[in-house]
């Protein structure tokens, strides 16, 4: 009986959104490595085996297994973090500030957000003033069912995107949450900074 050739493989080929949502885990489980209390981290996506056809000499520097996964799977992603970002308030402003050359074919951000159900966020609502936002976010991060969370987005110009959360409280790899539509507002904010 002959041994299949595995260059000819039948397989169907891993769809896009499974390498997003791959580089997306991947993303996050490198920046959990550094611990909580992370600043903002931006990372520009750009489709492996692209790369590797603009600039040869890149298989050099790139770890085998990688070439071999981008050689085979298309959809492949590298991600390549941004230094040097900014110093703004907040991230709608970073956000606003950003766009990508035609060479990126994604964007992927890790944010960690503090959140509180939404039946505490409207009790701390209801007993704080509503011009004294400091007060109002210091009762919010004491509240007892706060929850920090690290958050990653990962979006492709083409619309598709990944999100992959994690908890202080369960932070563990195999307690982070996936989905695609996990916090579609950071998505869309991402997204934008795509268009051309």
């Amino acid at each position: 009986m002959n041994e299949p050739d595995p260059t000819t493989s039948t397989a169907p080929p891993i769809p896009p959104s499974s390498s997003l949502w791959r580089t997306v885990a991947e993303i996050e489980r490198y920046v959990a490595g550094d611990g909580w209390g992370a600043p903002l981290r931006l990372f520009a996506l750009v489709r492996t085996a692209d790369a590797l056809d603009r600039d040869p000499q890149l298989a050099q520097r790139l770890p085998e297994h990688v070439v071999a996964e981008a050689r085979a799977d298309t959809g492949h992603l590298t991600s390549v973090e941004q230094d040097g970002l900014p110093d703004v308030a907040d991230l709608d402003e970073l956000l606003g500030q950003l766009a990508w050359p035609a060479g990126v074919d994604g964007a992927a951000l890790v944010v960690e957000r503090l959140l509180v159900p939404p039946d505490a966020e409207a009790e701390v609502r209801a007993a704080t003033s509503a011009d004294d936002e400091e007060a109002r976010a210091a009762a919010l991060a004491a509240h007892p069912l706060a929850e920090d969370v690290r958050i990653a987005v990962g979006v492709l110009r083409d619309g598709s995107h990944e999100c992959a959360v994690r908890s202080r409280s369960k932070d563990s790899d195999g307690e982070v949450a996936t989905g695609a539509d996990l916090v579609p507002g950071l998505v869309s904010a991402l997204q934008a900074t795509l268009q051309d």
